[in-house]
């Protein structure tokens, strides 16, 4: 059994439905009494309505607009000129697509309008996140590895020590910039090892939150032997040349 839009009854009386809401009046339709009109224009009508451009037309209006009568003139002006054009309820109107399927036009517009906004959000996100440059995970985290390799490479650049000339001589500058490029690296090594130490203490933590650092196994190598506490109290000068060295 063919499905057919745009059909329907008000009353016992048929019906084309040419706007589903007026704008402004969504509980009101815009429709024609096909009966009313002489035959050759109810022809005309009808071969619209059943034709892929008016099944796929939103609005038969749409479609009554672009065709015209066998006399020439547009469907849809000609109808409004001859005052054809009826405005009833929604509610009123009975949209029959076949025989054996009937719904109310105004609880048809709530479902298709309900899906149309549905349509709508769905499109509005797909353009939100392709505007935020939404991707892929591995093509975001392929995309980070390079950035974070381009930095690095950037920093070395920006910190290499300076090198020797073609003499095979530093200058005092160039000493001077090699201990600061060697400072730094030391800094930063020491930030990565205290970060990595206080990680460690939470892990630790998390595993047995009863543990304490005194409870921890002393770890002496050969490099590193152990001294006998000392007092507390200002190093001497010695002591700070050593460590210097």
């Amino acid at each position: 059994m063919a499905f057919m839009k745009h059909v329907g009854k008000h009353s016992d009386r048929k019906v084309c439905v040419l706007f589903r809401q007026v704008p402004g009046e969504d509980h009101m339709c815009l429709i024609i009494y096909p009966e009313t009109i002489q035959v050759v224009w109810q022809d005309a009508i009808q071969k619209v309505i059943e034709s892929d451009v008016g099944q796929q037309a939103e609005q038969l209006a749409d479609a009554l607009h672009r065709s015209y009568l066998p006399d020439g003139r547009p469907i849809l002006e000609t109808l409004h000129q001859e005052r054809m054009i009826k405005k009833v309820r929604t509610s009123d109107i009975i949209m029959t697509p076949n025989q054996a399927s009937s719904i109310r036009l105004d609880e048809l517009n709530k479902m298709l309008n309900e899906m149309k906004q549905g349509e709508d959000a769905i499109k509005r996100m797909a353009e939100n996140d392709a505007s935020r440059g939404m991707v892929a995970p591995e093509v975001k985290r392929a995309a980070e590895a390079k950035f974070k390799a381009e930095q690095v490479a950037q920093q070395s650049t920006a910190q290499a020590p300076f090198q020797a000339t073609q003499s095979g001589a530093l200058s005092d500058r160039d000493l001077a910039a090699n201990m600061v490029f060697q400072a730094k690296k030391m800094e930063q090594e020491a930030k990565q090892m205290i970060a990595e130490a206080a990680r460690m203490k939470k892990d630790a933590q998390r595993m047995d939150p009863g543990v304490v650092a005194k409870e921890a196994p002393s770890i002496v190598t050969e490099s590193e032997p152990v001294e006998p506490q000392k007092k507390r109290g200002r190093p001497s000068k010695a002591d700070l040349a050593n460590a210097v060295n």
